[in-house]
């Protein structure tokens, strides 16, 4: 009897295999990514974006994220939602987090994010996130694009938000990290390497010396990035299926009294890509997905966990 029992489960185990697989090969919709761009203050048009994905039922299966971008897909994948963001978005300030400092690496410390993330996070560890997430930063050093995916959130957000000339650079396990946006201004391609098959490109482009005439230090050095980051933008833009362009360029890049505004170009930005978003589910994908026809770009590996 017991024989019989061990061949009968047998036989509905294989039965279950066999459903499971048909399931997985039949259509599906497909894995959605979104990249976040960096821009300081003007990052909070991000939460615009994931608002009305949000509201109009899109699902997010993949998020990367570079300097402000990286700040706020850590805190949406933990489980904070884009409603939640917003009441945050209104009591930022930049002395939520930096503090100004005398070093020869930069004039003020993110250190202060280390409370803002431990306050607002829902979770510690990227493997406890509710949405798979990439936080990219730049080692100093070598010039490599690092794109963390374990261990903890907080120094790699840190790292990633490390805008070079203004902020120290984060050290994490020997290496000197600054801002992700030097390797990867918008990380469209960490998340094919994730796995997404279609690809949501946030980009906030604006200039830092909105009339023309840089107010001080920081907007001749984010201007030069910013200058910089147009001539690469092909690496990143290959790699988009959609670029979002939240009007932000009448924003200065610390502007966070101007959340609401922020809140609201990213919303009017995204309802304008909404029709070719949309498309993406009109056919489902087939398992396993084609291989993406559009060229990739290779990157150095990411960095080990702890």
């Amino acid at each position: 009897m017991k024989s019989l029992d061990r061949i009968i489960r047998s036989v509905q185990a294989f039965g279950r295999e066999l459903s499971r697989k048909a399931v997985d090969a039949g259509p599906r919709t497909p894995a959605v990514g979104i990249a976040l761009g960096g821009g300081f203050a003007r990052g909070i048009a991000h939460i615009g974006v994931l608002k009305v994905l949000e509201e109009e039922g899109i699902p997010v299966r993949f998020v990367a994220g570079t300097s402000v971008g990286a700040l706020i897909g850590a805190v949406y994948c933990s489980g904070v939602s884009a409603a939640e963001l917003e009441k945050v978005a209104h009591s930022c300030r930049f002395t939520t987090f930096a503090r100004w400092t005398v070093s020869r690496y930069g004039f003020a410390s993110n250190d202060r994010m280390v409370t803002f993330l431990k306050r607002t996070l829902q979770v510690t560890n990227f493997e406890q996130l509710q949405i798979p997430l990439g936080v990219t930063a730049t080692d100093f050093n070598s010039g490599e694009g690092v794109v963390f995916h374990s261990g903890s959130i907080i120094d790699p957000v840190r790292a990633s938000c490390a805008y070079p000339g203004m902020f120290l650079p984060v050290e994490i396990r020997g290496r000197y990290l600054v801002d992700g946006m030097l390797s990867h201004p918008v990380p469209t391609q960490p998340l094919l390497e994730m796995g997404a098959e279609r690809v949501l490109a946030v980009h906030l482009k604006g200039q830092w010396a909105k009339d023309g005439a840089p107010r001080h230090l920081f907007d001749v050095i984010g201007q030069s990035f910013a200058i910089a980051q147009d001539q690469m933008s092909h690496l990143w833009r290959s790699a988009a299926d959609v670029l979002v362009e939240p009007d932000v360029a009448s924003f200065a890049y610390d502007d966070f009294k101007h959340a609401a505004e922020l809140i609201r170009a990213g919303e009017v930005a995204m309802r304008k890509a909404l029709p070719e978003v949309r498309k993406w589910f009109e056919t489902p994908v087939e398992t396993p997905a084609p291989a993406k026809s559009r060229r990739v770009v290779a990157r150095p590996a990411p960095m080990p966990a702890d």
